[in-house]
């Protein structure tokens, strides 16, 4: 889906005028900015545009993760998809097996009815590196691409692997 597409549906839920109020700009401009841009002119480059912009210039994914806090969320990026060496049925074994290590975790850290900060810094960790392996593995399975999965990092090759980095 295309920025301006996401904006226009956003707007659906909440008044453009508002929009526009709130943030102090014209009317016509919040429209545009659920154009699309084109050559002729319409459309303009909207604040989804222009924020990736300056993701993409400075390297820093900070910005996406304050973002993703902001609204309650957390950003976990996904793999590059160049180092791993499982097929289709050792790749869901590989998630099974995380996860059941991961359950072990949580249960080991809340065994004393209370969980330390470095114990659920741990517990992120380990959920971080599962959700971005199963990803990796379902955008495979959408792909019908079971060879890709042969380029997927596993969880247990360490924080690394998000960076493709191993």
């Amino acid at each position: 889906m295309e920025s301006h597409e996401v904006l226009r549906q956003a707007f659906q839920k909440t008044s453009p005028k508002a929009v526009a109020s709130e943030l102090g700009i014209s009317l016509s401009l919040v429209y545009k900015w659920a154009e699309k841009q084109s050559e002729d002119g319409s459309g303009s480059r909207n604040p989804l545009d222009r924020l990736l912009k300056v993701i993409e210039l400075s390297g820093d994914e900070r910005i996406i993760h304050w973002l993703c806090q902001q609204t309650g969320g957390y950003f976990v990026p996904n793999p590059d998809g160049k180092h791993f060496n499982k097929g289709i049925l050792p790749a869901t074994q590989e998630i099974i097996g995380q996860f059941s290590e991961l359950l072990s975790r949580i249960s080991t850290a809340a065994v004393d009815h209370s969980i330390t900060p470095e114990e659920a810094a741990d517990i992120r960790e380990g959920w971080d590196k599962l959700k971005s392996y199963t990803e990796s593995f379902v955008r495979c399975c959408e792909k019908g691409d079971f060879e890709q999965m042969l380029h997927i990092p596993a969880p247990s090759q360490g924080p690394a692997r998000l960076t493709g980095k191993v």
